[in-house]
């Protein structure tokens, strides 16, 4: 029988094969921490979103019944992205004589992450969003203006984007620019943390104290995995809620969805994003 060659057992063993789990990513105890750090995914998202005429500045407003009144006003539709939920139109208007993509990203991490991506691939690149979120306390009135400065990262999707980490903050160039047009229009409004979640019906008592003690003025489902695709795709973005529901004590709706506020927070947004 012919010899190996000397040396071949050894180097095997310290140079696995690309198609071997060890090239590939070290396993981890828990499949959400196996971070890949490689910057190049299967499915891109320039595969089924292709570069376009869009403007560089996107409003992602979460009240339809805001885009449905620009709609009626010349807002027209530009473009749009499909799913087994319809079709998701992506569209433009003139503001302040300076064109604006509006798009409504859809509820929960993944979908709004899904939209983000897709308008980043289109050629949007200067964003900030507007929503509403839950207060965690019950004297922040319903309707007030709150910033974000940070998200606790209690989602899955920010995590296929950047190493663990407890929180992650929005572009600072956003964040200053929301807060310079909030200045300079005399708006009283509040800074602080956001609780993103994926558990709407797993926000207990125990994690509301929790987060409270943590900064948290607010929990959403979103703000995490936004600052988390903007940072890895290298775009600017920033956040404007107001307070809607109260999860302080017993839970209140308030009936915060049809609050007047939402026509005047898309305008801060539209301002704020062109500032960038």
């Amino acid at each position: 029988m012919k010899a190996k060659p000397p040396g071949r057992a050894s180097r095997n063993r310290t140079q696995p094969s690309k198609s071997s789990p060890r090239a590939l990513l070290q396993r981890r105890r828990y499949p959400i921490l196996e971070f890949d750090t490689s910057p190049v995914a299967v499915l891109e998202p320039t595969a089924v979103a292709r570069p376009s005429d869009l403007p560089e500045h996107c409003v992602l407003c979460f009240f339809q019944d805001v885009i449905d009144g620009l709609c009626q006003n010349g807002a027209r539709e530009v473009g749009r992205r499909r799913s087994e939920l319809g079709n998701h139109p992506i569209h433009e208007m003139e503001f302040d004589g300076r064109r604006l993509a509006v798009a409504h990203p859809r509820v929960g991490a993944p979908m709004a992450a899904a939209m983000l991506e897709a308008l980043v691939a289109m050629g949007c690149r200067k964003f900030v969003a507007c929503g509403g979120a839950g207060v965690l306390d019950g004297e922040i009135a319903v309707g007030h203006i709150i910033v974000p400065t940070a998200a606790i990262r209690d989602e899955g999707t920010s995590y296929h984007y950047l190493p663990a980490s407890r929180e992650i903050e929005p572009s600072p160039r956003a964040l200053a620019a929301i807060q310079s047009v909030l200045g300079s229009r005399g708006h009283d409004y509040l800074t602080g943390k956001t609780w993103t979640t994926d558990g709407l019906y797993r926000e207990t008592r125990r994690k509301v104290l929790m987060r409270k003690r943590e900064g948290c003025l607010t929990v959403e489902m979103e703000a995490a995995a936004f600052f988390a695709v903007a940072k890895f795709r290298g775009v600017e973005f920033g956040q404007l809620l107001y307070a809607g529901d109260d999860l302080s004590g017993e839970w209140d709706h308030r009936d915060w969805m049809r609050h007047e506020v939402r026509e005047h927070l898309f305008r801060l947004a539209a301002e704020a994003c062109l500032k960038l």
